[in-house]
């Protein structure tokens, strides 16, 4: 974790490169893309704590049709800039998901390594149907093992934080989207 100072210090050195109202507007753009989608399916929506927090505050109001709502808390950063091994905090709710139309909301699909993990935890107890609805992808410049369903925005291969994604624990609460300096 970083201390206040130092915080303070990598926002002021990064570089803004999404504005808090590209943010919002990206929301709408996947709320009204997920409405086509998935209105009549009455989905389970999934949310992964805590990057996609902020993401899925903002995306539910959006939805104007029925659907039920849970988390699951799974991490392969733990405030760290580099992933490691896969941890589960919170498994996915196995009693509702037989038989149902899951969508799960995640902040990042960086190398896609966490998001394919809950799929495939997902549709092995028993979901008729997986999608996934990212803010944000970043281009990797390789394939993924996973794609999004829906995506806000895409960003360029370097580290970004803002909006619910974090850098060692901090800044998750930025309306925009900042990078580190290459």
């Amino acid at each position: 974790m970083l201390s206040y100072a130092e915080a303070e210090k990598v926002l002021r050195e990064a570089e803004p490169i999404i504005s808090a109202g590209a943010v919002s507007r990206a929301v709408g753009c996947v709320a009204e893309d997920i409405t086509v989608a998935l209105s009549e399916q009455y989905p389970l929506i999934l949310s992964v704590m805590g990057g996609a927090v902020v993401f899925t505050g903002q995306l539910l109001p959006l939805l104007r049709f029925p659907l039920n709502f849970d988390y699951l808390h799974v991490s392969r950063y733990n405030n760290e800039i580099h992933g490691g091994e896969i941890n589960w905090k919170v498994s996915p709710p196995e009693d509702n998901l037989k038989n149902r139309v899951v969508l799960v909301l995640d902040d990042i699909l960086d190398e896609g390594i966490t998001l394919a993990a809950i799929r495939e935890r997902i549709m092995s107890q028993g979901a008729k149907a997986f999608y996934s609805a990212v803010f944000a992808e970043k281009d990797i410049g390789r394939p993924k093992p996973i794609r999004a369903d829906f995506v806000g925005v895409r960003l360029p291969n370097r580290y970004a934080f803002g909006f619910g994604m974090d850098i060692h624990g901090a800044w998750r609460n930025l309306p925009a989207i900042y990078a580190l300096k290459d």
